[in-house]
């Protein structure tokens, strides 16, 4: 998931659909770049599990599926725990030097 979204584009296309589903010409358009280079990265991004499509009359219609989301949330939560308990012992700290003080 990284790898995929280490290229700029795709995290842009990411970022697009993030608010809401969108055809190849419309983020082509949005990113300013041509519909062979969305339609390629949308196809990283769609074998990664990140995006899927759905057709419409005669337009391919992308949109985020949620769950590598999840997953990558649930994954990064243990460090947003060793985070807060650092920051939390951290405040602390402080608050006893400024007492002493």
């Amino acid at each position: 998931m990284f790898a995929t979204l280490a290229e700029p584009n795709r995290l842009h296309i990411i970022e697009l659909l993030h608010k809401s589903p969108r055809s190849v010409n419309e983020i082509a358009h949005a990113l300013n770049l041509s519909q062979p280079q969305v339609s390629k990265h949308l196809k990283v991004l769609a074998d990664a599990g990140m995006v899927q499509v759905h057709p419409m009359k005669n337009k391919r219609v992308y949109s985020l599926k949620p769950e590598p989301f999840k997953e990558l949330d649930t994954w990064l939560q243990k460090y947003r725990d060793v985070w807060e308990q650092r920051l939390d012992r951290l405040d602390t700290f402080l608050k006893k030097e400024t007492n002493k003080l």
